[in-house]
C-alpha cells in the first residue's frame, strides 16, 4: 500500500496530461462536447460492469447521488467541457493549460478557509514556485499572438471553477459514496448532459475512423477510468492542497509529450520550468 501512494501519484500526471494530446487528436473528426459525452456514458458503462465484477452495488443513497451529480457536473462536465470547447473555440493549448493550472493556488486557500486545512510555509512556497515554472515553460505560448477569444477565455475560467469546486467537494463529502459506483453515475450523468447538449445543439458530428477510435479508447480506459480514480482515491487519502499541486505539473508533462510525439521544441527555459515545477510540488508535497 505504502508503495502504491508514492507511485500513484506520478503515474496521474503522465496519463492525465495526456488529455491534451488526445484532444488534438480527437477534434480533427469530431465535435469536442459530443465525444465527450459518449465517452464518459462508455466509461460509465465500464465502470458499472467493474464494480458489479467486484461483488459491489450499484446502489446509491440520495445525498450520494446528488454529491455524483455534483461531482459529475463540476469536473466532467464544467472542467473538460469548458476546457475542450475553450481550444476547439481557438483557444491555443497552451493557454488553456497554464490557466487550469493556477487550480491548486485557489483549492489551497479555499481548503484553508472553509476545510481548515493547514498551509505550511513551505508549502506556500512551493505553490508559488511551481507556478512560476509553469509559466516559464508556457512562456512562449502565452506571448504568441493567438485567436484567444472572450468566449475561449469565460470558458476556462468556467473549466478553473469546475476543477476547484470538484476538488473541494470531493475532499469534503466524497467519502460518503463508494469509489467505483460514486464514480461510475459521475460519468453518467455527465455523459448524459453533454450528449444531451450535443443533441439540442445538433452537435453530434463524429467520424469513426481509427485516428478517432484510438482517441476514444485512450479517453476512456486511460484518462476517464485510470486517471479519475485515481484522483478520487488520493484525494480521500490526502489533503486538497497536496493533490492539486500535482496539476503543476501537467503543462510540464504535456511539453515532454507533445516533444515527443509531434516534435515540438523542448528548450533550456522549458527544462529549467520543469525543474522548478517539480521542486515546487515536492515542497507543497511534504507534511
Amino acid at each position: 500500500m505504502i508503495r502504491l501512494e508514492r507511485w500513484t501519484p506520478w503515474v496521474f500526471v503522465v496519463i492525465w496530461s495526456s488529455g491534451f494530446v488526445v484532444a488534438k487528436y480527437a477534434f480533427e473528426h469530431s465535435d469536442p462536447l459530443f465525444f465527450l459525452g459518449i465517452r464518459l456514458l462508455i466509461a460509465a458503462a465500464i465502470l458499472a460492469a467493474i464494480t458489479l465484477a467486484f461483488g459491489q452495488t450499484l446502489r446509491l443513497n440520495r445525498n450520494q447521488l446528488v454529491i455524483s451529480l455534483i461531482l459529475g457536473v463540476t469536473l466532467q462536465g464544467l472542467y473538460l467541457g469548458g476546457v475542450w470547447e475553450a481550444i476547439a473555440n481557438g483557444s491555443p493549448a497552451g493557454i488553456a493549460s497554464v490557466i487550469t493550472s493556477t487550480q491548486p493556488i485557489f483549492v489551497s486557500i479555499l481548503a484553508f478557509i472553509l476545510l481548515k486545512e493547514g498551509l505550511k510555509r513551505n508549502q506556500i512556497a512551493g505553490l508559488i514556485l511551481g507556478f512560476a515554472g509553469v509559466v516559464l515553460v508556457l512562456f512562449p505560448a502565452l506571448s504568441e499572438r493567438g485567436t484567444m477569444t472572450q468566449l475561449s477565455l469565460a470558458l476556462l475560467i468556467l473549466g478553473l471553477s469546475g476543477s476547484t469546486s470538484a476538488t473541494l467537494i470531493q475532499k469534503k463529502y466524497g467519502n460518503i459514496s463508494p469509489l467505483l459506483s460514486g464514480t461510475t453515475f459521475q460519468f453518467l450523468f455527465a455523459g448524459l448532459i453533454l450528449t444531451a447538449i450535443s443533441i439540442a445543439t445538433d452537435r453530434t458530428f463524429i467520424e469513426w475512423n481509427i485516428q478517432t477510435s484510438l482517441a476514444m479508447a485512450w479517453a476512456i480506459i486511460v484518462t476517464s477510468i485510470i486517471a479519475v480514480l485515481a484522483l478520487l482515491w488520493m484525494l480521500q487519502r490526502g489533503s486538497a492542497a497536496k493533490v492539486s499541486a500535482l496539476l503543476y505539473l501537467v503543462p510540464p508533462m504535456t511539453s515532454v509529450q507533445a516533444w515527443i510525439l509531434f516534435d515540438e521544441k523542448l528548450n533550456a527555459q522549458t527544462v529549467i520550468g520543469i525543474a522548478m515545477t517539480a521542486l515546487g510540488v515536492a515542497l507543497v508535497q511534504r507534511s
